[in-house]
């Protein structure tokens, strides 16, 4: 008499890589929307503080002047020669929008006069300057 064995074929398990891949594309998706709402100058500035300063929206035009005389506008390094032309097409886009300048507590103001002087000629009238509200001076170095 033959004696049979059954020995159990083994299942062919494996791990659904489906879901976490869902999961992780719409999470792509979210930071992608995100961003775009995100509008930022370029570089941090240690701006100066005023009791009088208050908020404006995210729907400016933001004009980012370093201590080291360096200006950007939407992240990229713009000639003080070129900021009248560059506020222009971005004015094109956002008809609108105000011009925020974010200069640096030791950048020299004879700088921002100028960026001023760029954003006026550019056809904006409503041109201001970014502070910190007087009790935000204390915050950790690095910081907008």
């Amino acid at each position: 008499m033959k004696i049979r064995r059954h020995s159990a074929q083994p299942e062919d398990v494996h791990i659904d890589l489906a879901p976490m891949l869902d999961f992780f594309l719409n999470l792509l998706i979210f930071f992608i929307i995100s961003a775009a709402f995100v509008s930022e100058a370029g570089i941090k500035v240690h701006r100066p503080s005023a009791k009088t300063a208050t908020k404006v929206d995210n729907a400016s035009i933001f004009v980012a002047i370093s201590a080291a005389g360096e200006i950007y506008v939407d992240r990229q390094h713009v000639d003080i020669r070129l900021l009248r032309t560059t506020l222009e097409r971005l004015r094109a886009q956002k008809p609108q929008a105000p011009v925020v300048i974010q200069a640096d507590r030791d950048a020299h103001a004879g700088l921002v006069v100028e960026a001023m002087d760029q954003a006026r000629l550019a056809g904006v009238q409503d041109v201001a300057i970014a502070a910190m509200p007087a009790g935000a001076e204390t915050s950790a170095p690095g910081t907008p």
